[in-house]
This record gives structure tokens, C-alpha cells and sequence, in this order.
């Protein structure tokens, strides 16, 4: 699976608050990203699109489902 290479914990972002993924216990490989940034206006676009329908297209579930593919044929 392609990976952007983050070592933080997932994050649930709301209109209001930023909530980290609990995870028990945590592994060691991974940390809270300190400082990290988030991008207000990809989540207003991305928000839009799927409100309006258009986010999700053939194509990226042909890509997503590639990725899936190639995931689970590694050992």
C-alpha cells in the first residue's frame, strides 16, 4: 500500500476539534506529530465534493482497489 510515510497516530478532524486515533497500547514506531499543520482548505474541498457528490470517481476506487491488491498479495 502506498503510505505518505507519517509516523503519527491518525486524527479525526471536525469542524471543532482535532481527535487522536487511541490506540492500546501504542506502538513504539509511532508518536504524536507535534506542530503539525492542518490544511483547513483541503478539508473545506474535499468536504465540498463529497457533499456535492463528486469526490469519489471510477477512478479512484480502480486506484484504491489496485492498492488493496497489491496490500494483501504481500506477505
Amino acid at each position: 500500500m502506498l503510505r505518505n510515510g507519517s509516523t503519527c497516530l491518525p486524527r479525526i478532524v471536525t469542524r471543532d476539534t482535532v481527535f487522536t486515533a487511541a490506540v492500546d497500547p501504542v506502538p513504539s514506531h509511532l508518536a504524536l506529530c507535534e506542530g503539525e499543520e492542518i490544511r483547513h482548505d483541503l478539508v473545506a474541498r474535499v468536504r465540498e465534493e463529497i457533499r456535492a457528490g463528486i469526490y469519489d470517481t471510477p477512478d479512484k476506487f480502480e486506484i484504491a482497489l489496485e492498492r488493496l491488491l497489491a496490500d494483501l498479495d504481500r506477505p
